[in-house]
């Protein structure tokens, strides 16, 4: 099917400094193999996964470590073989000490425990092979897949729709998949059509990857149902609402999910995923990972092994130039800021960055009043008053933050960006709705 280009776009938004150019053209690279793995048993949207495995066991890699044994939850698989060292609270991106078993590499064993590939698979053995595999949703949510192939029944889905806007700056591991796989990225849209039984596919591509947008129209030219879109590049269009209001045409409901449009949403790295599990018998024990920002000497897109801490991924982009900086785990918008580089990669990691102290050329600073600017409110792609929501926060009004829809703030950081007065708007607004939260729960 031919190239749409869309004219249409969602209100508000922002335009970062995107400085794609340090790692876009850079083919993805096989990481080396690092001395140990740290997997964390809860890097996904759900329960925590379970260990199976204890100290001293020899493992292979492809095999289950933890297993999901809740409904809404994930398997864990080793992304290496070698000996189990320890099952122990090791640091997450997020901070926090969290249960992770601790592999130490073999590095003389390169064999992948794989499953037994499917030729003409059925919906119900593709998703079996997602929960298998221990595929989650790559895009930054991490929602287990095979959970999330399978919405209420309620809603008809008619279109897939194959994320491929990578809005965040400096990320570009998407990019690279989509040149690089775009077959398996193709045939992972179309096993995703065939368990949902949807009418159409599309992939929906920021018009800033004309090579990506170029590639897979001429790919798709003969498809009947497929087609790439091409979608003006703004900051957050990757974002489910404002991927759904700009390809469908329709509102996601507050508090409800794109699959009441009639949408379905998967990001590209995930659809690659999800056919290199059925066609290849592919756990999910690695992904491509981003190393960038000015202060990385070879900024770089790896295909890295789940586990692989940061330390090793700098030290396979040449190392840093400087020792200061700020290091991220994800976008500089909605990143996590590190306080070490021990935390490893997870199933969600898009990309690990070392910038200057300041985000897009704005420096952090004291929490300064906000100056009624209304910038906040123009740049908000929800239609919210962000000045308010943060201003209710920082004075512990937090039930009148609540007035103000606060629940249906993406965290998109747009507002934060474009503020004048460098108020952390929207770390304000995740602290309100920790509080109301806290509050409704120890209420009943």
């Amino acid at each position: 099917m031919a190239l749409k280009l869309s004219k249409k776009t969602f209100k508000g938004g922002a335009h970062p400094s995107y400085k794609k150019e340090l790692s876009a053209t850079k083919p993805i690279a096989v990481c080396s193999l690092p001395d140990e793995v740290i997997l964390l048993l809860s890097q996904h949207i759900g329960a925590p996964a379970v260990a199976v495995v204890k100290k001293g066991d020899k493992v292979v890699a492809g095999q289950v470590v933890a297993e999901a044994e809740s409904k809404v939850s994930s398997r864990i698989l080793a992304s290496v073989s070698g000996e189990v060292s320890a099952v122990e609270k090791r640091l997450s991106p997020s901070g926090q000490k969290c249960p992770a078993i601790v592999i130490k590499t073999d590095k003389e064993n390169n064999d992948i425990k794989k499953f037994d590939p499917i030729k003409e698979p059925k919906p119900e053995e593709i998703i079996n092979r997602v929960r298998e595999a221990g595929i989650v949703g790559l895009g930054g949510a991490a929602f287990p897949t095979d959970i999330k192939l399978q919405p209420s029944k309620e809603h008809k889905i008619e279109t897939v729709i194959a994320n491929g806007c990578e809005c965040e700056p400096y990320l570009t591991s998407d990019h690279r998949q989509m040149l690089e796989e775009a077959d398996a990225l193709i045939d992972g849209l179309k096993l995703a059509m065939k368990v949902l039984n949807a009418a159409e596919g599309v992939v929906a591509i920021e018009e800033n990857k004309a090579d990506a947008i170029e590639l897979l129209s001429q790919k798709l030219a003969n498809e009947n149902n497929i087609s790439v879109l091409a979608l003006k590049t703004k900051y957050p269009q990757g974002a489910a609402d404002m991927i759904i209001k700009t390809v469908i045409g329709k509102e996601v409901p507050v508090g409800g999910r794109s699959t009441a449009t009639g949408g379905f949403i998967q990001n590209v790295g995930t659809l690659i995923n999800i056919s290199k599990a059925v066609r290849d018998g592919m756990p999910m024990i690695e992904r491509v990972v981003t190393v960038s920002g000015e202060l990385v000497r070879s900024p770089q897109n790896f295909r890295v092994r789940i586990g692989t801490p940061i330390s090793h991924l700098i030290k396979e982009a040449g190392g840093l130039k400087a020792n200061s900086g700020k290091v991220i785990i994800g976008g500089p918008m909605t990143g996590l800021a590190q306080f070490s580089f021990n935390a490893p990669v997870i199933k969600a990691t898009g990309g690990v960055l070392v910038i200057e102290d300041s985000v897009n050329g704005k420096k952090s600073q004291n929490l300064n009043p906000c100056i009624r600017c209304s910038r906040c409110v123009e740049a908000c792609p929800m239609g919210l008053v962000p000045s308010a929501l943060s201003i209710y926060s920082q004075v512990g009004i937090f039930e009148k933050a609540g007035e103000y829809d606060i629940d249906a703030c993406i965290e998109c950081s747009s507002c934060s960006y474009v503020c004048p007065a460098n108020r952390p708007i929207v770390q304000m607004i995740k602290f309100a709705k920790q509080k109301i939260w806290d509050s409704e729960k120890d209420n009943g």
